[in-house]
């Protein structure tokens, strides 16, 4: 006989608005007449996560917070929570990316018509009538709802399907670029194929885990590793399904995806997918090894701090050589992850001696990495040449002072991702190293402040270039399109709540304490 799961839809309603409106956007491009897609899908994308981000505050400030649904497939914890709105938040500064139509002359970035073969006459004519694709919007949708369920996954088989959910969609927009058609194409494949190993890499490592603890809940993987059991297959299920994790974050060595897809994705879609796809992904490696394997802490924890040191010193020792800004940006979205691997090996009996809990710090990290990755890939979307997008570096030799404003607040991106103080980024390295110190983490500490210094070169290198060099002679210098309301509105928040958050972290570091931690 079958029985039914107990699910609180009370607690759920804010991932079901999501994936319903993203249903809704499915209808809209199946039914609505072409000219009108595009504003009814904008309005409706931004209103349904606006709903979604209210129904998550007022989850977390209901009765029901800490509720294990659906057979303990969900867990609505503080953290998952708390994720939920950093998600939720970012996502609605990607909408206003996604509907930016000034920079293209009148179009939006996305491809007027994905099927065509680029150079064939139907791009061409897709182009000339200003055709784009409005699927961009439920796609997105279904991705955030992935998210959203990859962050309180309480077993392994809801981590397995929210990975799925949130990827698929991402692998589509990767590719769908106007501009530079066949890179970003290319991209595309690589995103997807890479990925799909990863997911048959975690997959395997599920069955493992499950013919080990002969459960999917990470409860009950947790009371069957205390129990004691065959330790081999326990080992060999949580490395392989930390590939499959690991891959989503960027980690070394499953890195090679993040520079690719970066560069050759719509810069919007970089924008969000660069902060988005990272805060969901490590939600979900902290509840699985917070919740799932903190009896084994012992023996992840060493090679967590392996990956983590291979991690900071390559991103940022690889982004010293970038000429592009995009790839410049994504071997040092690979560094970021190195230091917040740092921040979550303090788990452990020493978790919270010192100023802050692992869960806090990796959570601060993640939300001011978050604001600073969305803003700066905002303003690489204004830095144009003739030929749209201006990667190259020697392009942007000089911006300084043909546009002080934009190149200031590009500069400050780059300061918080290098963690000066009376930013964002400063308060959030202070706090991973502080927990990794108190946890006796101390190698990868001196590592991670190792490959800070050599962050901050290259960080300083490109802040230099804007402001005191001129381009080369057979170089078209950029140039800074006017935006709409629309990216102005997102960088100018992202540019003050770095400056809040480095200034004044401690509303947000209140919140995040009272959020406590990962519940099973």
């Amino acid at each position: 006989m079958f029985d039914q799961p107990a699910i609180s839809y009370a607690v759920l309603w804010p991932v079901l608005v999501v994936l319903g409106v993203a249903c809704l956007g499915v209808l809209v491009e199946a039914f609505a007449p072409r000219d009108r897609r595009h504003p009814v899908q904008v309005v409706l994308t931004a209103a349904g996560l606006a709903v979604a981000l209210a129904g998550t505050i007022a989850v977390g400030a209901g009765s029901a917070l800490g509720t294990v649904t659906g057979e303990g497939a969900v867990v609505v914890d503080g953290p998952g929570v708390y994720l939920w709105g950093l998600i939720l938040v970012v996502s609605l500064g990607g909408v206003l990316l996604f509907a930016e139509r000034r920079l293209e002359g009148g179009v939006s970035v996305f491809a007027g018509q994905a099927a065509a073969l680029p150079g064939t006459s139907a791009e061409r004519a897709a182009a000339s009538r200003g055709l784009d694709h409005t699927e961009v919007y439920p796609l997105m949708l279904f991705a955030v709802g992935g998210m959203m369920l990859f962050a309180v996954a309480g077993d392994l088989l809801m981590l397995f399907v929210a990975l799925e959910v949130l990827s698929l969609p991402l692998y589509l927009l990767t590719g769908l670029a106007r501009r530079r058609r066949l890179l970003s194409q290319e991209a595309a494949v690589k995103y997807f194929l890479l990925g799909a190993f990863s997911s048959g890499f975690l997959l395997y490592g599920i069955a493992l885990i499950y013919g080990y603890a002969g459960t999917m809940s990470f409860t009950g993987i947790a009371d069957r590793v205390a129990e004691g059991g065959n330790h081999g297959l326990l080992l060999l299920g949580t490395g392989l399904i930390s590939v499959g994790l690991l891959f989503k974050v960027g980690a070394v060595p499953f890195h090679s995806w993040t520079p690719d897809v970066y560069q050759g994705a719509p810069t919007p879609v970089t924008a969000w997918m660069s902060a988005a796809t990272k805060i969901a992904a490590f939600g979900a490696l902290l509840r699985l090894f917070y919740v799932a394997l903190p009896g084994d802490v012992d023996t992840w924890r060493p090679a967590l701090g392996v990956v983590a040191i291979a991690t900071m010193l390559l991103g940022a020792t690889f982004a010293v050589v970038q000429s592009d800004v995009k790839r410049m940006l994504a071997y040092s979205a690979v560094a970021h992850t190195g230091f917040v691997l740092t921040g979550l090996l303090g788990v452990g009996e020493h978790d919270g001696d010192g100023t802050f809990t692992s869960t806090q710090a990796v959570l601060f990290y993640l939300t001011a990495y978050g604001v600073a990755s969305l803003g700066a890939f905002a303003v690489v979307a204004l830095v144009r040449s003739s030929a749209g997008e201006a990667g190259s570096l020697a392009r942007w030799a000089g911006l300084g002072r043909r546009t002080p404003v934009v190149a200031a607040v590009f500069s400050l991106f780059l300061l918080s991702m290098a963690g000066i103080p009376l930013t964002a980024g400063f308060i959030g390295k202070w706090a991973v190293f502080a927990t990794a110190l108190a946890a006796g983490q101390w190698p990868v500490v001196v590592f991670a402040i190792a490959s800070s210094i050599i962050a901050v070169f290259f960080y300083v290198r490109v802040i230099l270039l804007l402001f005191f060099a001129e381009p080369p002679e057979d170089v078209e210098p950029a140039q800074v399109v006017t935006p709409s309301l629309l990216t102005s509105s997102v960088i100018a928040v992202s540019a003050a709540a770095t400056l809040v958050l480095g200034v004044v972290p401690g509303p947000i570091l209140d919140l995040l304490e009272n959020a406590g931690r990962f519940i099973g």
